[in-house]
């Protein structure tokens, strides 16, 4: 599984770092930062990337296989 942010949709609520802090990070203007690049969430981040996924209020993040 990858995450795709959508920059221009996110409003640095932050909810998705902390549901996943070892997959999604906030830097310093409270954009999401994605821990794994161009690479997929390992398997051991797999439940908590989908709840960080989940918990976005206005949808800016996404997942894909």
């Amino acid at each position: 599984m990858r995450i795709t942010i959508d920059r221009d949709r996110c409003e640095g609520h932050g909810l998705c770092a902390v549901q996943a802090p070892a997959v999604l990070d906030l830097n310093d203007d409270a954009e999401p930062v994605y821990a794994y690049g161009g690479s997929g969430v390992p398997a051991e981040h797999l439940s908590a990337a989908r709840a960080a996924v989940r918990s976005c209020p206005v949808t800016a993040l996404s997942a894909s296989d």
